[in-house]
């Protein structure tokens, strides 16, 4: 299939990139509003697809009504209770769409179709990718890419086979405060110095198990059709082993990529874990990593941890810590902070402030009061200048697109998400062998 996007240059020249620079002035808010419909362009409409329209098929959708130039033709859901409400919501604002249970029908009769978005359970992940690369489309695909490794690494495969664009779900990679603070604060700038440790977590309190509405519950014979046990399966699939990876996955995915984006390949992992509070869960509850990174400078070490008992411990984050500064960042700004260690002295803070790369904070004397002598001088806390009014999710789609159209690269592509994921995968690994296990940089490589 020829693709009709690339190396139109006419079209590049009319349009301008959107969510591919680093956005320096100052914006009020980090939530966009939602638009009527899905916008749509005269230039080279970009005709897309969406599988799954569950939790996050629905965070995507709304990022995706806020961008110009694509539209959305088909959905596609097994169960009939979130197709048809997914249906009824773009019928309401105005984009009518072709509804499919299953992705073979969507790829046998949608005959116009450019790209596809797809937001179903890990396991789903690998053959419906391949698939779709197959027929010539280019993928965006939620992280994990798999719930396998050799699923995943099957993916790069078919992607590198078919030439089509593969982009994984990991968002952070097209924030624009995460791009300003890795290529003008930690490598230009070297604010950190020498990076010695890395910390991150994200915790959430206990929650129910997803319910359903007994009326739409999926019959057996149907469940068993895609791979599941039950309809408790089916709306929990993240707890079970087959389907998803556990909270590592779910959740450790995300900031484990920003530890191996900022940092490179880890050549160790050591992981602690177990099913302490759940009794009806295939996968553990809490689990805490330990990385080992190899860097010029020497070794740094990169803890994390996931909680799904406990909301505690401020909120979910990536802290990089140097001898000269540290680096908290987050998706929610009021997180986002950097540190200057009192003895860093071989940077002019001054000019950095003059650049626009950091903002100063006034801190009270309170604040500055010691309460042990043993503690070393208080750090000078300073902003990252960088807000944007888009959710979240938007960047990383606007890069994919922008990436089809010929106007730039994937920010995530899927030969680069395999190296960052596969070391997720042999976390999970760690915990059930539990032992200290090597990484090498060759198998990283799908």
């Amino acid at each position: 299939m020829v693709d009709p996007f690339l190396n139109r240059r006419a079209f590049i020249g009319a349009t301008a990139v959107a969510g591919a620079g680093l956005l320096l002035n100052s914006c009020k808010s980090d939530s966009a509003p939602k638009t009527a419909a899905i916008k749509t362009s005269s230039l080279n409409t970009i005709n897309i697809a969406l599988i799954g329209y569950g939790e996050e098929g629905k965070v995507l959708l709304e990022s995706l009504l806020n961008i110009e130039g694509v539209r959305l033709v088909a959905l596609c859901d097994i169960w009939d209770y979130h197709l048809n409400e997914g249906a009824r919501y773009l019928q309401k604002i105005g984009n009518e769409v072709r509804t499919y249970e299953n992705y073979e029908d969507l790829l046998a009769k949608e005959k116009d179709l450019h790209a596809v978005v797809i937001a179903t359970p890990d396991f789903c992940h690998a053959p419906m990718t391949n698939a779709c690369l197959k027929a010539g489309l280019h993928v965006y695909c939620e992280k994990m890419m798999s719930n396998t490794i050799d699923g995943a690494r099957s993916m790069v495969k078919t992607m590198r086979e078919t030439g089509k664009l593969l982009q994984v779900g990991h968002q952070r990679r097209s924030n624009p405060r995460y791009l300003f603070t890795m290529n003008r604060l930690l490598h230009e700038a070297q604010f950190c110095g020498r990076l010695t440790a890395a910390q991150a977590q994200w915790n959430r309190a206990v929650k129910e198990d997803s319910g359903w509405p007994k009326k739409y519950e999926m019959p057996a014979s149907k469940l068993a059709k895609y791979g599941y046990k039950d309809m408790h399966q089916f709306r929990n699939w993240r707890w079970y082993k087959g389907l998803g990876g556990g909270p590592l996955s779910d959740l450790g995915a995300h900031q484990i990529d920003i530890f191996n984006w900022w940092l490179g390949t880890p050549k160790s992992v050591i992981a602690s874990g177990g099913l302490d509070y759940y009794k009806n869960h295939d996968w553990y509850d809490n689990a805490i990593v330990i990385y080992e990174y190899q860097l010029a400078q020497g070794v740094a070490r990169a803890s994390y941890q996931v909680q799904t008992t406990t909301s505690a411990g401020g909120g979910y984050f990536e802290t990089f810590m140097g001898d000269d500064g540290t680096i908290k960042m987050s998706e929610d700004p009021s997180l986002c902070a950097i540190y200057r260690e009192a003895r860093a002295t071989e940077v002019s803070w001054d000019d950095l402030i003059q650049k626009g790369y950091v903002r100063a904070k006034a801190t009270s004397a309170e604040d500055a009061a010691k309460v042990d002598v043993r503690e070393t001088a208080q750090l000078a806390e300073y902003e990252i200048p960088v807000f944007f009014n888009k959710p979240p999710h938007q960047p990383h789609l606007e890069n994919f697109f922008n990436s089809i159209r010929g106007m730039g690269k994937l920010n995530c592509p899927g030969d680069e998400a395999f190296s960052s994921e596969y070391t997720i995968h042999k976390a999970n690994e760690a915990i059930a062998a539990q032992t200290r296990l090597a990484i090498t940089a060759e198998e990283v490589r799908a």
